[in-house]
């Protein structure tokens, strides 16, 4: 029997979606999430190793240089990445403006194989209220 190549990309395609694929329990097929290109998943890995930190630090000083704006940077919160033609980041990061941590929200595009990266996105989230003696679990006048 032969087999054209229609029919032979179309059997590579059902195996790709089985692969892809768990069932669910009311028996319908599910695909994966993670594992579809454009899904957005946590990062797999330290969200404080050198990579994320970069590209957390690159967030802060390309929003200071489009905003004219001198925030520090702090730290990455959060972190997820989403397969595109590369990856984009998803980061929640924590920086100072004006002796003040806020929690930004930032996306940046990565292209490692061009040296590519751009800021996509960054907003102000949340502000991070200052430590007060309650916090800390100690009684006034002590």
């Amino acid at each position: 029997m032969k087999i054209n190549s229609i029919t032979f990309c179309f059997v590579l395609l059902l195996l790709a979606i089985f692969v892809n694929c768990e069932s669910s329990e009311k028996g319908f097929i599910n695909m994966k999430r993670d594992s579809l290109v454009g899904g957005l998943r946590d990062y797999r890995g330290n969200q404080n190793n050198g990579e994320i930190e970069s590209i957390g630090r690159f967030a802060v000083e390309e929003h200071n240089k489009k905003e004219n704006a001198l925030l520090e940077f702090g730290r990455v919160i959060k972190a997820k990445e989403q397969v595109v033609a590369g990856k984009m980041y998803h980061l929640t990061v924590e920086a100072i403006d004006a002796g003040k941590k806020k929690i930004y929200e930032a996306k940046v595009w990565v292209k490692p194989w061009m040296n590519f990266k751009k800021l996509e996105e960054f907003r102000h989230i949340s502000d991070v209220p200052a430590c007060t003696s309650s916090d800390l679990n100690l009684k006034q006048g002590h």
